[in-house]
């Protein structure tokens, strides 16, 4: 059952002209843009050449980006022992030679826009902030190794998130259905709350989720006007990086404006590939109804595609090659929590063979079923997660009783996708609110993180669509 658009609409309408008229008398490259917060997300329009919505960007979620920036820092200092220094440094000499003119001038922009609210970061830590996925452990591991020494830093590869596609036989309508949810620490995750509606000069209309004051959607969830739906997993304990190679952030934020295949797709994803932030992505074209995994290693790189099936996602390394050349992971160990949640999803994609569309997209996003342990029981195991319930945690990455696990869900199919629309459920999406006092109090271990870490509330889902013209 789809819900009408017109609901969202009118509302998204009624913020334009609350929100425009408060900005748009101070500076003219605010024309058109609009901020909206609806069920613990933030919703913004932006349009216009890259400056632009890189300034409109910047401006409307100044203090979410200047927050986010305090956060990264904390985790990189934590996790690296290094200053927030050291990665401006390194976004300027390595990812900024990389980077296109067209997303320096919307780098740039952002700085601008943030500023001109008066904060005070410039381009070189927006630039880190956008690459902060790739820096630990990808350009992390690599630097050390130039070094020729070994630091005290937890490197860890993130194991982060679960997702789906399916299409033909297995969706109810025989059309693409797509879903996502993304895992991270809390303290950060709580911040990954943002829709983006991007109108560049160039390229294809963008709707995304993502991270304040990044170009791209970094967890990654997202469709364009061309057809192209688009999301993905990490690869657990990946290793390799090549710092010749073209940022992940830019090829991904490139793939989402320019691509109309999955050919486009695979092309721009392939082209520089620095292996940083490497993941499995899974993509649907809802025009011609096909679906492909493409699953981007640094030397192994592996495109499967079909009109006729599924392919799911929860930081396995599919490819058997590149798991034992690119990564430390085990597959053969089923009580791992990629092996876990992959056997799983083969459970839900076989039950729901027919009937998956998107009501049952959100319920996959909210299973509890250990496949492991064979019992409901949230934890790190299940599609749901909840590293914050786990006396075993999900190591390297996470500790034992982690406050880390899913922080948001997205779901879209075809129909929704045609009209630029998608659902969205921030917080948990089974529901369970995670409360920061407590847990602190309960496992003081994790009191570092007390500046930032927040309550997590479950929102309900709530369907975000691209704004009208003339709206």
């Amino acid at each position: 059952m789809r819900a009408s658009p017109k609901p969202a609409v009118w509302l998204l309408a009624g913020t334009v002209l609350a929100l425009v008229g408060c900005g748009s008398r101070t500076d003219p490259r605010l024309h058109g843009s609009l901020r909206q917060e609806r069920n613990g997300w933030i919703f913004v329009h932006l349009e216009g050449p890259p400056a632009q919505i890189g300034f409109q960007h910047g401006y409307w979620l100044a203090p979410e980006i200047a927050e986010a920036q305090k956060v990264i820092a904390l985790l990189f200092e934590h996790d690296t022992k290094k200053p927030w220094a050291f990665f401006r440094e390194a976004a300027e000499k390595v990812f900024w030679p990389k980077i296109d003119d067209e997303y320096r001038q919307e780098l740039s922009g952002i700085a601008d826009g943030v500023s001109a609210r008066g904060f005070r970061l410039d381009v070189w830590d927006i630039t880190a902030l956008n690459g902060f996925l790739e820096f630990v452990p990808y350009y992390m591991r690599w630097w050390e190794e130039q070094q020729g020494k070994k630091t005290s830093a937890r490197l860890p590869t993130r194991e982060s998130c679960s997702a789906f596609v399916a299409t033909g036989s297995y969706t109810r309508d025989g059309r693409p259905v797509i879903g996502h949810n993304a895992w991270t620490g809390y303290m950060e995750g709580r911040r990954w709350n943002i829709i983006f509606d991007i109108v560049p000069a160039r390229g294809y209309r963008i709707l995304m989720d993502g991270f304040p004051g990044l170009i791209h959607s970094a967890d990654d969830f997202g469709l364009n006007a061309a057809g192209i739906m688009i999301t993905e997993t990490t690869i657990s304990q990946f290793r390799g990086y090549d710092p010749q190679g073209i940022p992940e952030f830019v090829r991904a934020r490139k793939a989402m404006q320019y691509s109309a295949s999955i050919d486009d797709f695979a092309r721009i994803m392939r082209e520089g590939n620095n292996g940083g932030y490497a993941n499995n992505w899974l993509v649907a074209d809802r025009k011609t109804g096909e679906i492909a995994s493409l699953e981007l290693g640094l030397k192994n790189v592996t495109l499967q595609r079909t009109k006729d099936g599924y392919f799911v996602g929860a930081n396995f390394p599919v490819n058997e090659k590149l798991a034992r050349e690119e990564t430390d992971f085990r597959l053969d160990d089923p009580s791992l929590s990629p092996n876990a949640r992959r056997k799983r999803w083969q459970q839900l994609m076989a039950e729901h063979k027919g009937r998956i569309d998107v009501e049952a997209g959100k319920r996959f996003l909210s299973d509890h079923f250990d496949a492991f342990a064979g019992k409901e029981d949230p934890n790190e195991r299940t599609l749901c997660g909840h590293i914050e319930l786990s006396p075993r945690g999900i190591e390297p990455w996470q500790p034992p009783f982690a406050p880390a696990g899913a922080v948001q869900a997205k779901v879209t199919d075809a129909v929704l996708a045609e009209r630029m629309s998608l659902l969205a459920a921030m917080g948990h999406s089974c529901g369970r609110d995670f409360l920061a006092a407590e847990h602190l109090k309960r496992y003081p271990q994790f009191e570092w993180q007390k500046p930032y870490l927040r309550d997590l509330r479950s929102h309900p889902w709530t369907r975000f669509s691209a704004l009208r013209a003339g709206e």
